[in-house]
């Protein structure tokens, strides 16, 4: 627990100035943690990262993690989703030229992790592009949510949630975790609130991020399980990988940005 927290502050010392900063150093930062995501798919699926398929994936995800002003380099007729097209298209290649030593399911599984990490950092940068403060409303909601089910699941869990994915987290926790974000919201947005979001708003908003940040969770855990393995990586002590300390932001910040869309509030 000790490794844990300690990782967990110099972790935020070193995130929280880089976002607040922002330009070229996050977005340098953030594509690297997304490089460091895939090398942990490559890693629990057993495959080479340092290849030809790990450095296409790689290229893949960091060019859809990059705003739109930094791949001004490409032809104007072909967007970011032509190349991934193509890197579609060589993976599937790459089954027939390997005599199916790669294989259909490698190529899937590379092709969703550069969407699901790339889409999920794409849109972290996004939300920083707004402000510094609207990247820690999100960030303080997914934290309350981990703090409260932790703690009230600990003390009053019974009622377990997903036993075949994540056997210690309980229904209990759950509803005690989206309680906390919401006080935490509300708070929030006292001080903070450029959105000029009605309270009502402010709680739908934590309901959401809660829900779709859990999920986010409970599916890293099933594809650990999947896999069988128990951390993501080891880049991090006591917390294990990349994907484990961002999996529920790769879901939020996308669906975060969406709805904030289609309420016509950005």
């Amino acid at each position: 627990m000790k490794t844990r927290t300690i990782t967990g502050i110099v972790a935020l010392l070193v995130l929280l100035p880089i976002v607040w900063y922002g330009s070229w150093p996050l977005v340098v930062g953030t594509c690297g943690m997304g490089v460091i995501g895939v090398s942990e798919i490559f890693s629990m699926k057993n495959k080479n990262f340092f290849s030809m398929t790990g450095f296409l994936t790689s290229i893949a995800t960091i060019l859809i993690i990059l705003p739109k002003k930094y791949l001004s380099f490409l032809p104007e007729n072909l967007d970011i989703w032509n190349v991934f097209f193509l890197f579609a298209m060589t993976l599937l290649v790459m089954t027939v030229l390997s005599k199916n030593e790669f294989t259909f399911d490698d190529a899937g599984v590379f092709l969703l992790a550069s969407i699901y990490i790339g889409n999920g950092f794409h849109y972290f940068l996004k939300t920083a592009s707004y402000s510094f403060l609207m990247v820690l409303f999100v960030l303080m909601i997914v934290w309350a949510t981990d703090i409260g089910a932790y703690l009230v699941g600990k003390q009053f869990g019974k009622t377990k949630l997903a036993p075949i994915i994540s056997p210690n987290k309980t229904i209990e926790g759950s509803l005690g975790g989206m309680i906390l974000s919401i006080i935490i919201a509300i708070l929030f947005v006292q001080l903070y609130n450029p959105l000029n979001l009605s309270i009502l708003m402010v709680v739908l908003l934590a309901v959401l991020i809660s829900i779709v940040g859990q999920l986010g969770d409970l599916t890293e855990s099933a594809y650990k399980r999947y896999f069988g393995v128990k951390d993501s990586g080891k880049i991090l002590p006591g917390h294990g990988g990349i994907l484990d300390r961002f999996d529920s932001m790769l879901f939020v910040m996308p669906l975060f940005q969406l709805t904030l869309s289609v309420l016509n509030l950005i």
